[in-house]
């Protein structure tokens, strides 16, 4: 090998790199730049075939449309990977392949930028179990965050467990026991009252005021254990939602700009959003294909 070819090979030009297609190409017109080699001579010293190297990947122009619509709904929607988006573009009629979606979703530079979590302890993991219908068990817990000003705001989040619906995000700079009592009743005017719901141990939900509410409406408070946020696993996945897609992705000006946007998305999170664990619906069209179903099945035991 010539000195100034030894001098162009970097170690960044690893087996794994010249593996694939667009590094190995990358590293030929690299020293066919910097040492003035042929094409020919740099593909024999990459190991890759000088064919290759020269082929050029004629695409139809259907890709390029769907390509930039691809990009329009990422730019959009930030935090959604590949999946949704293929969801989302299923939803507007283009029925496509999710590893042509994939493909194409990558080739443009996208990608969802994953934040570093914390590392816990190593603990044993019990599974949260799913109820079997709505309104059996409903999730509560605080999210908080601050205004451009600093001044600090509080967010009341409940999910129902099984549709996944997000009943309410209630923005106020504090919520009390006796508050978060209101605010259930008035989530029950619309759609009556859960026969559970999970909490931790925060002072809002172990008042005298919430115990009160919950014997007067026949409802069971389930308390989850100190510490142990994975007992309320679902209310906590909704929240990590709740933070990357809207919280993270906003500066709130003041309380009534941050009650707008929130509640913008918490509409956009029920009724555009496909929801993963719902096999890809959104929170309400499960909610409404589950009682169609379940109403159907007793009109049919009524005529049997």
């Amino acid at each position: 090998m010539l000195p100034s070819e030894t001098m162009i090979w970097q170690p960044e030009f690893t087996d794994k790199t010249l593996s694939r297609k667009p590094g190995a190409v990358q590293a030929v017109m690299l020293m066919c730049d910097a040492t003035g080699l042929s094409q020919r001579r740099a593909c024999r010293l990459t190991g890759l075939s000088l064919s290759t190297c020269r082929y050029e990947a004629h695409r139809p122009a259907a890709d390029a449309h769907l390509s930039g619509r691809i990009t329009e709904l990422a730019l959009e929607r930030r935090r959604f990977g590949y999946r949704r988006i293929w969801q989302l573009l299923r939803r507007e009629g283009l029925h496509v392949n999710h590893k042509r979606v994939y493909r194409l979703y990558h080739l443009s530079g996208l990608g969802v930028k994953r934040r570093r979590r914390r590392k816990g302890l190593a603990t044993e993991r019990l599974p949260l179990l799913r109820p079997a219908a709505p309104n059996l068990t409903w999730s509560m817990d605080f999210v908080m965050d601050a205004l451009s000003t600093g001044r600090r705001i509080k967010c009341l989040t409940c999910v129902d467990d099984f549709t996944k619906e997000c009943l309410t995000v209630t923005v106020a700079f504090g919520i009390s026991g006796v508050q978060v009592t209101r605010i259930l009743d008035s989530i029950a005017l619309f759609r009556g009252y859960p026969a559970t719901i999970r909490t931790d141990q925060g002072p809002e939900f172990t008042c005298r005021a919430l115990d009160q509410w919950a014997f007067e409406h026949g409802v069971e408070l389930r308390l989850i254990q100190p510490g142990k946020p994975t007992q309320n696993g679902f209310i906590e996945s909704f929240n990590g939602r709740f933070r990357d897609e809207c919280l993270n992705e906003h500066w709130f000006s003041d309380i009534v700009h941050a009650r707008k946007i929130i509640n913008d998305w918490r509409q956009d999170y029920n009724e555009c959003r496909p929801h993963s664990t719902l096999n890809y619906p959104t929170p309400s069209e499960f909610a409404a294909g589950w009682r169609k179903g379940h109403s159907e099945n007793e009109d049919s035991d009524v005529t049997n």
